[in-house]
């Protein structure tokens, strides 16, 4: 049987100003309807998940999250982000996943409240939609590009933003593609 220990915690900047509950799980748990591991799992006053690390494979918004993956949730149950444990497919785009720290050292994977991709950032430099974007790279990289390479979806799936990997319609490598 698993043991549940309740802390209160505000984390105004992580969690949107919402009172969450801290839970250490001694063992691994499905919690509505997630596998989550043996830790912590995070809960919205009321009882409903806000975060858990994945002790399974399972499926979040349109992404299929492998095991020690961090999911996070809306207040509503709807997916809001995810942090891949390692690098991973997702709709057929390489995404980057966590560090050698863990997933949480690495990129998110924001999902709208639909479960559509929202923002995601490529492992590799990847043609999206026909247009050629640029990998995330790392932390510097991010800088010298202005707060990041991400790559934004429009939620019917087409693309909407990325950064250039190459020119591409009179744009230079580096540019901001804005659809």
């Amino acid at each position: 049987m698993t043991r549940l220990i309740l802390f209160p915690i505000l984390c105004l900047s992580c969690f949107g100003g919402n009172d969450v509950w801290r839970k250490a799980l001694d063992s691994a748990v499905d919690l509505q309807g997630y596998p989550c591991a043996k830790g912590y799992a995070w809960f919205f006053d009321g009882g409903r998940l806000k975060q858990c690390t994945l002790a399974r494979e399972a499926p979040f918004g349109e992404a299929v999250a492998p095991a020690g993956s961090i999911v996070v949730l809306r207040h509503d149950g709807a997916p809001n982000y995810l942090m891949l444990v390692r690098n991973s497919m997702v709709r057929g785009l390489p995404l980057k996943g966590g560090g050698p720290l863990g997933p949480a050292e690495g990129a998110t994977t924001a999902f709208y409240p639909s479960g559509k991709l929202k923002e995601a950032w490529l492992a590799e430099d990847h043609e999206v939609d026909g247009v050629p974007c640029m990998a995330a790279g790392g932390f510097f990289s991010a800088v010298a590009h202005r707060g990041g390479i991400s790559t934004v979806f429009y939620e019917d799936g087409t693309l909407k933003s990325c950064t250039l990997s190459r020119d591409y319609e009179g744009l230079k490598r580096g540019t901001m593609f804005l659809r």
